[in-house]
């Protein structure tokens, strides 16, 4: 690094003492700018000075406004100012400090205390320039690593979003492909998930696991999927052989979804293998009763239940969603949470908006 030439800036009425102070710093290897008064030194600070040695006692503007004023001024606050003066007054030495300045040499000046003292204050000038330096080099860093960081993480989160969009689409699409063999609708899966969130959130079920419940509650029937399409399809009632076999679709549905990492899927398994439970027991596969059921499969055998009778089937008309509630409210407490069915039908209105939405009745 070259070597930093500085530039003092002497200020004294007397003309005589101010060309020896301005030879002396001469001398000291510095620049030197002069100045008559106090007006004239203000003026002159917008040179790009790098110290002022000051008189006190100036006409027009003594050492000690100068000083004051130059604190004042944004760009030349931190100037370091040396006051060469004669006043031993501690009030006056006092009133030097209130105005700014930051050290004292008395008269006559000594060349070598001068000396010390402009190198000690030039060198502290120089080590505070380049702390300010590298601390706007370090926030220009900061702030243009933190634009590039935000713009990774935006396409990190971008990346997530599809990826998370595709996981979904393919749980949608597997569940589907369940409900076209048997001849439902992407409209029923889509109502089944959109019914489950509506309940989930009226029971203050906390918002990611609403969302979970969503995309998971439309897999509850993905089973279907190992049920032979002579059982599947039936136009009438199942034998008890076929009712056994039919059954099996939970237990399939939890086979075909268990092992998974994603929170969705597990959920998924969850529900597959448990929406047939009932709450006062004698559901299947396991005949779990109570809170042995999980929350999400007790809201998804009400909804599933509702949507499944008021769609047309087959084998049969769609039944009335009054006669459908009637039938949830004679089942509360036996096949169906009475939690779950109290917000049901306090939902009810949202339900059936949904509803027509997709069926338009």
């Amino acid at each position: 690094m070259a070597d930093i030439t500085y530039r003092i800036l002497v200020a004294d009425d007397d003309e005589m003492i101010r060309t020896l102070h301005a030879e002396f710093v001469r001398g000291f290897g510095y620049e030197v700018e002069v100045a008559a008064d106090g007006i004239e030194a203000i003026a002159k600070i917008g040179l790009g000075v790098d110290l002022l040695l000051t008189d006190a006692h100036m006409p027009n503007m003594d050492g000690f406004e100068v000083a004051r004023r130059i604190r004042e001024t944004r760009g030349s606050d931190e100037l370091p100012i040396v006051m060469v003066t004669s006043l031993d007054a501690r009030e006056d030495r006092l009133r030097a400090y209130e105005s700014g300045i930051n050290d004292f040499i008395n008269k006559p000046v000594d060349h070598t205390e001068l000396r010390l003292r402009l190198k000690w204050l030039l060198d502290l000038k120089s080590a505070r320039d380049q702390l300010r330096e590298s601390k706007v080099t370090l926030e220009s860093t900061v702030e243009r690593r933190t634009r590039e960081l935000r713009s990774a993480l935006e396409e990190v989160t971008k990346a997530q979003r599809a990826v998370q969009a595709g996981h979904l689409d393919t749980i949608r699409r597997l569940t589907l492909a369940a409900e076209y063999k048997d001849h439902d609708t992407a409209g029923h899966i889509e109502r089944i998930g959109r019914y489950s969130q509506v309940v989930g959130m009226a029971m203050h079920l906390q918002p990611g696991m609403v969302d979970l419940l969503l995309h998971a509650a439309p897999m509850h029937d993905v089973g279907k999927l190992g049920i032979p399409d002579s059982i599947l399809l039936k136009p009438g009632p199942l034998d008890e052989q076929e009712r056994i076999t039919m059954n099996t679709h939970t237990t399939i549905g939890a086979q075909i979804l268990s092992g998974s990492t994603s929170p969705v899927i597990q959920m998924g398994e969850r529900v597959a293998l448990t929406h047939h439970e009932k709450w006062a027991g004698g559901g299947y596969p396991k005949g779990l009763s109570g809170v042995q059921i999980p929350i999400e499969s007790r809201i998804c055998s009400v909804v599933d239940f509702f949507d499944a009778l008021t769609m047309d089937r087959p084998y049969r008309k769609a039944v009335p969603n009054d006669e459908v509630v009637e039938m949830i409210l004679e089942e509360n407490g036996t096949s169906f949470d009475p939690s779950v069915v109290e917000v049901f039908v306090k939902v009810r209105p949202e339900l059936e908006a949904i509803q027509v939405e997709y069926i338009g009745h």
